[in-house]
């Protein structure tokens, strides 16, 4: 790639984003105009895939809206993106999630959750 061009997409690339993963569920915050208005709208799902790298990096999050499955697509540098907020950690073993698509219910949100237990309380169990 030419220097020049890396060096630009290297300014534009966020630091300060949250680390989340294929699985989590998230709140994204997103900025919306309205004519001369800004506010602040949010969008909470599951991540089912991360794609590229660098400036060129997006995720989709999947929600499920009045029993029709909804999905978006952030790029993760955008500067419309105020902040994530990762509500909840997976234990998923894959890339991606398509296969949520398929599903319907309470099952389209099933993806097994990270269980963080105390220090203390597993000693007591021992």
């Amino acid at each position: 790639m030419n220097p020049i061009i890396k060096e630009i997409t290297a300014a534009q690339v966020k630091t300060d984003i949250t680390s989340f993963k294929v699985g989590d569920g998230v709140r994204v915050h997103t900025k919306v105009r309205e004519g001369d208005k800004e506010r602040i709208q949010v969008y909470a799902g599951i991540v089912i895939a991360r794609k590229g790298h660098g400036i060129h990096e997006t995720f989709t999050v999947r929600r499920i809206s009045y029993g029709e499955g909804v999905e978006r697509v952030f790029p993760v540098n955008s500067p419309n993106i105020e902040k994530i907020e990762v509500e909840r950690e997976s234990e998923n073993m894959r890339a991606r999630l398509y296969y949520l698509r398929n599903r319907q219910g309470k099952a389209a949100v099933a993806v097994k959750e990270r269980r963080f237990e105390d220090t203390a309380a597993a000693a007591a169990k021992s």
